[in-house]
């Protein structure tokens, strides 16, 4: 197990918008979290990431705790954002070079993989831009890259579909898998539950701060009793039962 979140309760205010959540995400897994508008999920991340202090519960990462050792924790976890946060006053190439020395990574081989990503991503001629150069959906690449060339055990990507075209997404997806593939855990929070349902190895499904269920799509139709159902039916048909309750 990489990530494992332990009776999770935490909030904005001294209302809990997160209620007791448990959930782990394993070696090598994508993990879809899923859920409505206020459902929880930026919540949980914040939490995640180490945004927010939880009201209860603990987080661990490869048996890191994060209240206690927050310092270690975050070297093994990089963080995609829902909207991309760029330096103004940094080009791309600035933009790669801090995140190595923040990683405290070794330059030549950062940078064999970041040549790697620009080209995917198709960036590799931007290299002297700035962020106002940008379209939203090439600063969320500008993220991407950054995040990939790490050694993270942990990824934690908040909605990373928007903004980017048919294209990017599927690089972005083949880029995961590589990085599954080589034993990391990614966390990804979505609205897009066709893309997830195709992608994920299992799902955590919060609405209204409560985690419903976690686990893959086979379990979700046995737990809620709706056989051949798309991960999208069943969520709709769990949100408008909460509703009408």
């Amino acid at each position: 197990m990489t990530l494992s979140i332990e009776h999770l309760t935490g909030g904005y205010t001294q209302t809990p918008v997160i209620k007791d959540i448990n959930f782990e995400v394993k070696n090598g897994e994508l993990l879809g979290l899923i859920g409505l508008n206020g459902a929880g999920k930026s919540t949980t991340i914040n939490h995640v990431i180490g945004l927010m202090r939880p009201m209860k519960g603990k987080i661990i990462l490869d048996e890191i705790d994060l209240e206690q050792n927050p310092t270690q924790y975050k070297t093994k976890l990089a963080y995609i954002p829902e909207l991309p946060i760029l330096y103004d006053e940094l080009t791309l190439k600035e933009h790669i070079e801090l995140t190595i020395k923040a990683y405290e990574m070794n330059s030549e081989k950062a940078w064999q993989q970041a040549h790697k990503l620009l080209k995917t991503f198709r960036l590799e001629n931007k290299l002297d831009w700035f962020p106002a150069n940008f379209s939203k959906g090439m600063r969320q690449k500008v993220m991407i890259v950054c995040a990939f060339i790490t050694d993270a055990e942990l990824f934690v990507v908040d909605e990373p579909f928007l903004g980017l075209d048919p294209l990017a997404i599927d690089d972005l997806l083949k880029v995961i898998n590589e990085k599954k593939q080589q034993g990391a855990s990614i966390l990804m929070s979505t609205h897009v539950l066709d893309t997830a349902e195709k992608y994920c190895d299992r799902f955590a499904l919060l609405n209204e701060g409560e985690l419903k269920a976690v686990g893959t799509l086979a379990d979700f139709q046995k737990q809620f009793n709706l056989p051949n159902s798309s991960l999208n039916d069943i969520y709709l048909t769990i949100a408008k039962g909460e509703r009408d309750e």
